[in-house]
């Protein structure tokens, strides 16, 4: 760790642990589509955030994510683009009908790829998980370093375990919660609304972001 210049390691695993446990959109939207859809889709949710997360440390590692600090227009064409995606998938699941045969979620029907892929997006598109990056990682790494960048990925890395493990509880919880609606299809309708109604409170939250 010392040529990676890496400080503090034990206290860095433990804020991510902490981090990644405090509620917030990834954690509603493993448990959403877990909870409708099934552990395997829970699953493949979870991967596409923490995929997303791989991006956002790569960006860090590269500084590209210094960009959006100081960059009002990058900052803010991130920040729309992320709050219209967030819109449209809230938008799609408060309009679907409920009388359709089949339950009414946004992705059903588009399989394993499609949970992935909106996973990905919703945190790729998120400008504040951008600078959370950017201003976390370094704080754990001495840039007098031999080799500072492989520091910062490792502890990118390691956010990433840490996060991908929590992830994965959550889908085995939201599992459960996909055979109770297995057997009161009523409840998945209701719980397709109020999903459809946070995405979108979600979607404001992040349009009505300021750079920091």
């Amino acid at each position: 760790m010392t040529s990676l210049g890496i400080q503090h390691f034990e206290a860095f695993l433990l804020a991510c642990i902490a981090l990644n446990m405090t509620p917030g959109l990834d954690t509603f939207y493993i448990l959403t589509r877990s909870g409708r859809e099934g552990r395997a889709v829970g699953v493949a949710a979870a991967l596409g955030i923490n995929a997303g997360c791989i991006v956002h440390t790569l960006a860090a590692v590269l500084g590209i994510s210094a960009i959006l600090m100081t960059s009002a227009l990058a900052f803010s064409v991130l920040k729309y683009l992320g709050a219209a995606y967030l819109l449209w998938i809230g938008l799609r699941m408060l309009l679907t009908r409920s009388g359709s045969a089949r339950p009414p979620t946004v992705t059903r029907g588009k399989g394993l790829a499609a949970a992935f892929r909106q996973g990905m997006l919703t945190n790729v598109l998120n400008p504040k998980v951008a600078l959370f990056f950017l201003a976390f990682l370094p704080q754990f790494v001495s840039m007098q370093a031999s080799h500072p960048q492989l520091g910062l990925m490792v502890l990118g890395l390691s956010f990433i375990g840490t996060g991908t493990t929590w992830s994965m509880v959550l889908a085995l919880l939201g599992g459960h919660v996909h055979r109770l609606l297995n057997a009161r299809p009523h409840i998945g309708q209701w719980m397709d609304r109020v999903c459809g109604t946070v995405l979108l409170g979600f979607g404001v939250k992040l349009a009505l972001q300021r750079q920091s």
